[in-house]
């Protein structure tokens, strides 16, 4: 739910008609909206390495339930007061105190965005066995994807039942309200479990992190670290391309149109929800690497002839190409559940995944749509983003082959620390 929440705003902010309703009301004057808006998204990623050094190591210290409690209220109240705030202009405006107040929630949103995602992949990987972590963990990205069909469905609703001049000048609201309801489910199915049994197993034990907790994240697992921003970099550029970024480029660039842009990528969702959880399953019985390792190789060799299928000018063939990529992320989505998490040993796993995932994410994937998008308008060349997945995908092949194999060891058995980020300890070596 928390997933799902995170990426329901991301699946409204980023679809053509919010986009450019946002740009144009909160931004006025010279420029393009869509970038302006995607400019606006890219400021909360600046944050979230800060609310990932906060929420990780307290989450490490007071428990994953609580603060896991905090990080969905803030990230749905944020969307929700997106849909409420008056406009730079018109009846109901607040003039250059507008812009200001949607940098501002979405920096907050940002920050408290930065301990969601390594808060709740520790959870579910933590509560999981270990022979079917990767199913079990396949499930928070089922999260992602649901939340953002949800986002893009409420957008297509929206945009079906009012005409455009009632979209520019209320209806593109609507969506950002449904982000409270749905954050309020989140909290109230999370204050119904107990924290997971390594992070009360360690509690028992008295083995919580030191006063400098972030201290002994970067001095023990500093090289586990650089190989997880690694592979998050490829994930992310992959991720917010396809799904924050390709709805404009088919719209800006290819000039399709808003609502056929939409179902092409809700169906393609659709289709990844289908074959995540099989795929998790999957990496249960072969391991996570041959998934990952297939993605990476798959993006790197496809990626430029599935852009091209995109640009051909036909329905069809731009869904397939759209697709092909689609199905290397997803073969993505489906293990980082399970494999990250596995990477650090208890005492400091969500500090030290929540730091080096939006370390990443914040340099690499919010920054992305507008990259691209201004490479693509300054040289007038659509190829960036195949361009910009291929070279993602030649650095994280390292780090992939570089982590090990974790599918089949037991949680509390991980321990990285010893080693600087080297190979898991087992049995008795773990004990030490």
């Amino acid at each position: 739910m928390g997933n799902a929440t995170e990426w329901y705003d991301y699946g409204v902010f980023t679809s053509g008609a919010i986009a450019v309703s946002i740009g144009s009301e909160f931004f006025p004057g010279e420029g393009n909206a869509v970038l302006k808006s995607l400019a606006l998204l890219a400021v909360g990623f600046i944050v979230r390495p800060f609310g990932g050094a906060f929420f990780g190591p307290l989450g490490d210290k007071i428990g994953r339930k609580k603060v896991l409690a905090v990080t969905i209220l803030l990230m749905s109240g944020c969307t929700f007061l997106v849909g409420v705030l008056p406009t730079y202009s018109g009846g109901y405006s607040m003039g250059i105190a507008a812009p200001i107040a949607i940098l501002l929630l979405r920096i907050i949103q940002g920050f408290s965005t930065g301990g969601e995602y390594g808060g709740a992949a520790t959870f579910i990987a933590e509560y999981s066995p270990t022979k079917r972590r990767g199913f079990f963990g396949s499930f928070l990205e089922l999260g992602t994807l649901g939340g953002y069909v949800l986002g893009n469905l409420v957008v297509l609703a929206v945009t079906l039942s009012l005409s455009a001049d009632q979209v520019d000048a209320w209806g593109w609201r609507i969506p950002f309200f449904v982000a409270l309801p749905l954050g309020l489910i989140g909290l109230y199915l999370r204050n119904k479990l107990e924290d997971t049994p390594e992070f009360r197993r360690m509690e028992a034990a008295g083995q919580k992190p030191h006063k400098a907790p972030l201290k002994e994240i970067f001095v023990r697992n500093w090289r586990m670290i650089l190989n997880l921003i690694g592979i998050v970099l490829l994930l992310n550029v992959a991720d917010y391309l396809l799904l924050t970024t390709m709805p404009t480029y088919f719209t800006e660039t290819l000039k399709i149109n808003d609502n056929t842009s939409t179902l092409i990528i809700i169906a393609v969702e659709v289709l990844q929800m289908a074959i995540i959880i099989p795929l998790g399953a999957l990496s249960d019985k072969i391991g996570r690497k041959p998934l990952l390792l297939t993605a990476a190789i798959g993006f790197l060799v496809l990626s430029w002839p599935s852009l091209k299928l995109m640009q051909s000018g036909s329905i069809f063939w731009l869904f397939v190409g759209f697709l092909i990529v689609a199905i290397l992320l997803v073969l993505m989505l489906a293990v980082i559940g399970s494999t990250f998490p596995a990477m650090f040993p208890t005492r400091v796993r969500y500090g030290s995944f929540a730091i080096g995932y939006n370390i990443s994410t914040s340099l690499f994937g919010g920054t992305c749509g507008v990259i691209v998008t201004a490479l693509i308008q300054s040289t007038g060349n659509p190829d960036w983003p195949a361009y910009y997945l291929m070279a993602a995908a030649l650095i994280a092949i390292i780090p992939i082959i570089k982590i090990p194999e974790t599918s089949q060891v037991p949680m509390d058995e991980i321990d990285t620390e010893g080693t600087g980020g080297g190979k898991p300890l087992t049995g008795a070596s773990a004990q030490r």
